[in-house]
Formats: structure tokens, sequence, C-alpha cells
């Protein structure tokens, strides 16, 4: 289950037994997930390539950072809305809309012949992620029901997530010494491909039983306040905070966020519910969720720094320290469910973080000894075995206990913080490692303060959704 609301020394094997699912349930997952990962994939699958993509399409260094923004942006900053929109009009609709949208602009992206049209491909492959990630999850959370079920779909889910961006840093570099950068872009064309043509005939459709307005203010104020703010964190990722634009769209972006939570208290049918925020669960298991995304990424940047240029690793070498991270995450994906059926989704969370936290802490070990190359892949890996118990226990905390129809509104907000947490943890730490005089004293500084972070927020979560040692409490799915 969910959330673990067993008295203590109740009998709990039932929740451990794996459910069984059809044929056509694996089918609908297969599709879910495979887009998923599709997603996931396009977050990291071009970092590798970027330096040879510049040099053929005759980007700037500097301009290079759009390649990365012109994705992050409309993927991010349209989320909640097309999580609405397809609440109210069908999420398989939209779902389908954003999957041929994604295609045909990996397609574009692939035969770029300038920066403009490379640039108008990756900003469209945004938009179409936009709108495949809340509907795909909310059709996933719609389709299997609450229990062990939703649990294990959810578990392979929130795997393939993980390793989506993880494969996407090997298979970036594999793809582009061997075929060239667009083959990284054709890569996601046949991803597309493979999934579009199976969906219509699997996916159900659903959407809200009744037809309010959509919420036109407060859906330009999210969406104009999460673009300026990923602008901002982004840009500021490569050019520091000093910059005009930065602190502009930084300021806008917080005014804007400020009155979107202005109208939503005031309208009758609001973009995203207060008092869904007001829940325990959904605001503490967010917090959760936006912790282990934004500070894991972290991690990754700065141990991909570390690993190149203070270790003299080459590309697939490093490549291949996070594919071991990617196998660990695999079977903690495998085994998180039955964890969360035994201890509880929130427990599992608070437990979780803590791990990630201790593990990050454990990096602090590093130097510039080729040794040290077996203590980052040891502890990140098994740091992401805990964070991948992480993704998969908050986004059950959150969507617990949620009716139907505002599934689209919770996983919403569970994807905008994992598209939010993974933007901002970079230009917030990382900046500190790459402006450092002393490398290796700078991943020291960004790894000491992230596994602080984390940790806090184990602690903090632990307190907000009342978990106990030794027992996990019960909370009414309408608590606040």
């Amino acid at each position: 289950m969910a959330i673990d609301t067993t008295p203590p020394g109740t009998n709990t094997t039932a929740p451990l037994d794996t459910p069984r699912l059809s044929t056509r349930d694996r089918l609908v997952l297969f599709v879910l997930c495979a887009a998923q990962f599709m997603v996931a994939l396009d977050f990291s699958v071009l970092n590798v390539a970027l330096p040879v993509l510049g040099g053929d399409l005759g980007m700037s260094r500097s301009g290079l950072q759009w390649a990365v923004t012109a994705f992050a942006l409309p993927s991010g900053g349209f989320l909640l809305l097309f999580g609405r929109i397809g609440d109210l009009y069908g999420r398989r609709r939209l779902f389908l809309t954003g999957l041929a949208l994604f295609g045909a602009a990996s397609l574009l992206a692939t035969f770029a012949w300038d920066p403009t049209s490379f640039l108008t491909g990756r900003a469209l492959q945004g938009l179409g992620a936009a709108a495949i990630v809340p509907t795909g999850m909310s059709l996933l959370t719609t389709t299997f029901p609450e229990g062990p079920a939703r649990d294990r779909a959810l578990g392979i889910s929130g795997t393939l997530l993980s390793l989506g961006f993880t494969v996407g840093m090997v298979a970036g570099g594999v793809l582009t010494d061997a075929f060239g950068w667009r083959s990284t872009m054709g890569l996601l064309t046949v991803f597309a491909l493979i999934v579009l043509p199976l969906a219509p005939g699997l996916l159900p459709e659903s959407r809200t039983p009744d037809r309010p307005r959509l919420d036109v203010p407060g859906a330009i104020t999210v969406t104009g306040g999460l673009l300026s703010l990923i602008y901002a964190l982004s840009t500021a990722a490569d050019h520091g905070f000093a910059r005009t634009d930065v602190i502009t769209t930084l300021v806008a972006g917080l005014l804007l966020l400020a009155a979107f939570v202005g109208i939503e208290s005031r309208t009758a049918a609001p973009l995203v519910s207060l008092p869904m925020l007001r829940r325990r669960t959904v605001a503490w298991g967010n917090l959760g969720g936006l912790v282990t995304f934004s500070m894991m990424s972290t991690v990754v940047f700065v141990l991909t720094l570390y690993l190149q240029e203070v270790l003299k690793l080459s590309a697939f070498e490093t490549g291949l320290v996070f594919g071991f991270q990617g196998v660990l995450s695999a079977i903690a994906g495998t085994y998180a469910p039955k964890v969360i059926g035994r201890i509880g989704a929130r427990r599992t969370l608070v437990v979780s973080l803590a791990g990630q936290g201790a593990l990050i802490a454990a990096l602090l070990g590093l130097n510039a000894h080729t040794w040290s190359v077996w203590l980052a892949t040891a502890a990140v890996s098994l740091a992401s075995m805990c964070h991948l118990g992480a993704i998969i226990s908050y986004g059950l905390t959150v969507t617990s206990g949620v009716p139907n129809e505002e599934q689209g509104l919770a996983t919403g907000l569970v994807t905008s913080t994992q598209q939010v947490g993974i933007t901002v943890g970079i230009p917030l730490l990382g900046v500190l490692a790459t402006t450092s005089d002393d490398l290796m004293s700078g991943v020291h500084t960004v790894l000491m303060i992230d596994s602080a972070v984390v940790l806090a927020a184990a602690a903090l979560v632990a307190v907000g959704l009342r978990v106990r040692s030794g027992a996990v409490e019960a909370e009414p799915v309408g608590a606040r």
C-alpha cells in the first residue's frame, strides 16, 4: 500500500505479495514507462555531445547552454498547465499529442541545419515533454488502483526515470563517438516511433467528470513564473547570478509565483488546489522529492567534473562509473515497492533521504589519488539506490488518497517537482565547483552542503509527516 496505516504489531505479510499484472496491463505499463524513459533520456543524452554539436552548427560556447535551456524552459514551465488541461479535456488525447510533437521535434533536431532550427526542435521537444510527463503519470495512477499494483507500476516507472538520466550520459558519449551528435536526437525519434503506434489502442481515455473553466489567470502566472525561474537558474549555471537578465527574470519569476498563489486562493476552479497543498502528504512529500532530485543531480554533475578533470578519466570511463550506478538503481527499483509495502511510503521516504545524505557525506573522502574512483563508484551507486527509493516513495506519498479527478493536479505537482529539482540543483550548488580556483576544494564544498541539505530535509520530512521510529502514524485521506 502507498501509506502504511497498519497498527503496530499487525501482520503485514499480504501487502508484500507481488501483484500479478495482465498482459494488457503490462503493455499499458510498457507504453507509459517507455515514454517517461524517453523524456528522462532527453535530459542528459546531449550533454557529452555539446562541444561537437557547437562546432558543427557554428554555435558559440556561451550559446551552447541554450541547447539545454531551450528544452528545460517549456518542459518545466508548462507542466502544471498541461496536467490540468489533461484533467479537463482528456489525458490520453494530450498524451498522444505530446508524443507526436516530441517525435516530430526530435526529427527536426536530428536534421537541423543551423542553430535556429536546432533550438526550435529542442524547444518543441520540451513542449511535448510537458504534455507527456503529467498526463502519462496521471494515466498510470488512474489505470492501476491504489495498492500493490500501483506501487509496483510506480516502482518500475521511477526506476526507468532514474535510469533514463544515467543511460543518457553513457549512450550520449558512445553514440557521439560512433555516429556523431545527430544520432542522439535520432535515438529519441526512434523511441517516439515505437511508442506512438502502440498507445492509441492500449490507453484508456480519462478526464474529470465535470468540465469547470480553465483557470486562465492562474495558468498565465504559474507558467510565466516557472519559465522565468527556470531561465534565471539555467543561465546562472553558466554565467553567474550577477547578470541583469538573471536578476530580472529571477525577481519576475518569484513575483509571478506569488501572484499565482493569490489568484488560486480566490478562484472558484483553481489550477492548483491550495487545500491540496496543505495536505501533509502533498507538501512534505514534494519537499522530499525536490531535495532528492536537486541534490542528486548536483552530485552527478560535480562527480563528472571530478572524474574527468581531477582523476583524468576519459568520457567512456566516466560513463562506466555512472553505468554501474544505473544497474544498482534498477535493483533498488525492483525492491523498493516491497520495502514500501512493509514500512510505508512515508517512512521509506525519510529513510531513503537519510541514506542518500549519509552516502554523499562519504564522498568527502575523495582526493586526487586514483583509488578514489572506487570510493566514488561505490558511494554514488549506493546513494542512487537510496535516491531511487526516495523517488518512488515521494510519488506514492503525494498521490495516495487523491481522487481520480484530481490526479492530474497531484501528478502535475510531482512532475513539476522533478523538473524544477533537476533544474535548480546545479545552478545553486554546482557553480561553487566550477568557479572555485581549486576544483578539488570546490567539489568538497558542494558535497558537504549537499549532504547537509539532504539530511536536514530527512529530519524535516520525518517531523512533517509524523514519522516515528518503529511505526508510521496513520493519516486520514483528508488530513491537513
